[in-house]
């Protein structure tokens, strides 16, 4: 396969933490003996590493799995595991655990084709219970004084070969969640909100990656927005410069050159390379094997005539555009009923419904249950929790101005 991957790669078993055993599959026999593992599995643990921090394409570089049959390590990276997964995670009659998912189910699309149902979102259940940290090692403290390490969490799971240490750490993070469910849907239960969390996990199983490779790299960088068009065409241009590098070496873009880098070399306008070399956060290195091509590049966008120039895009004219006063004014007191209900339940306010929701909302002034419901979004457990205090608002109008 050509990934470097030495006898410390080769299935094995291995102590992991907490006395946890593992076992790594990277070739098809162990693929096989996955399936074989997993085919009488009636709920599943899942969880990606994945390498965007360092690499250029966040890619999946290693599967965690956690079942009744024990906890697997599937490199993806030297043999393909969906022949393995597909059923289980695909099967309505198994229950998929995750924890913050929604951008691991991205990459299953994207990189596996894989798109699991019957999901269960322990980050989703814990906001809906209002627990004030959702992360998994603080959930884990908290209820089981579990603490993970968090030492590896900005490793990079594309190098070959994985240290044991790097394969223990891993295989940690699936191994509570069956547990950290458990108590999660006990809790929900109790409330009457159980239904609520599967309503919202249900609705992750249509996500898929997206990426709209037509999007202009200057939308990207923050405060490209408010610079002048030429200046603006130049960040464009030293942005395709990074990525065309960035590509070539297989690193995350912001590793080659930060995006603050890129707006300092378009205002200082370094005449030469070690100029360039000059500039904080700028490295020598870089300048000296691919500063003269900057500086051609920019210099190319300097001899462009005014009419020439391509600014910042003005945004998607199809989107509803800016509410009118009207609509803004519904849209506070919903927030202002939002509010209220979100103390009254404890939950944070964005996870019971966003400011972005409210404003759909207002905009479509729904006058009862069925209508709220049917405005794009909307949750049967969000109508459920505040929909009666929604629709007061929407349907008893604006308040009376101050007399006098």
């Amino acid at each position: 396969m050509g990934y470097g991957l030495s006898l410390a790669l080769q299935p094995r078993r291995a102590e992991a933490a907490c006395s946890m055993t593992f076992e790594l599959i990277t070739d098809a026999p162990g693929v096989q003996r996955l399936a074989d593992a997993l085919a009488d599995e009636t709920r599943l643990a899942i969880d990606l590493e994945a390498a965007g921090f360092h690499r250029y394409s966040d890619r999946v570089c290693l599967i965690l799995l956690t079942g009744s049959s024990g906890t697997f390590l599937v490199d993806p990276l030297a043999v393909d595991p969906s022949p393995a997964l597909r059923g289980p995670l695909e099967s309505p009659d198994v229950r998929v655990l995750l924890h913050g998912g929604d951008y691991d189910l991205r990459l299953l699309d994207r990189d596996l084709d894989l798109h699991p149902v019957n999901l269960f979102d322990t980050q989703t259940a814990a906001a809906l219970l209002g627990e004030p940290s959702l992360g998994l090692a603080s959930l884990l403290e908290t209820y089981f004084d579990v603490r993970l390490s968090k030492k590896y969490q900005r490793a990079d799971w594309a190098q070959r070969p994985l240290s044991a240490e790097m394969l223990e750490y891993a295989a940690s993070d699936t191994q509570h969640l069956h547990a950290l469910t458990d108590l999660l849907s006990d809790r929900l239960t109790t409330l009457g909100r159980l239904s609520w969390a599967e309503e919202e996990s249900t609705a992750m199983e249509a996500i898929r990656w997206s990426e709209d490779g037509r999007s202009d790299p200057v939308t990207r960088v923050k405060k490209a927005r408010y610079l002048d068009v030429r200046d603006v065409a130049l960040v464009r241009e030293a942005w395709l410069w990074r990525d065309e590098i960035a590509q070539r070496r297989d690193r995350a873009p912001f590793r080659v050159a930060a995006d603050a880098v890129l707006l300092e070399v378009v205002q200082a306008r370094p005449s030469d390379v070690a100029g360039l070399a000059a500039l904080s956060g700028f490295s020598p290195q870089l300048a000296e094997r691919s500063g003269k091509a900057l500086l051609g590049r920019l210099e190319r966008v300097d001899q462009l005539e005014d009419g020439e120039l391509v600014g910042f895009p003005k945004g998607d004219r199809s989107g509803p555009g800016r509410p009118s006063p009207e609509v803004e004014e519904v849209a506070e007191r919903l927030k202002v009923a939002r509010n209220m209900k979100s103390d009254e339940l404890g939950i944070a306010r964005g996870s019971l419904a966003s400011n972005t929701l409210l404003l759909d909302i207002a905009r479509s002034g729904p006058k009862n249950a069925a209508e709220l419901v049917a405005v794009p979004s909307v949750r049967n457990w969000q109508v459920e929790a505040l929909g009666d205090a929604l629709i007061n608002v929407l349907t008893a109008g604006p308040p009376p101005p101050p007399s006098g």
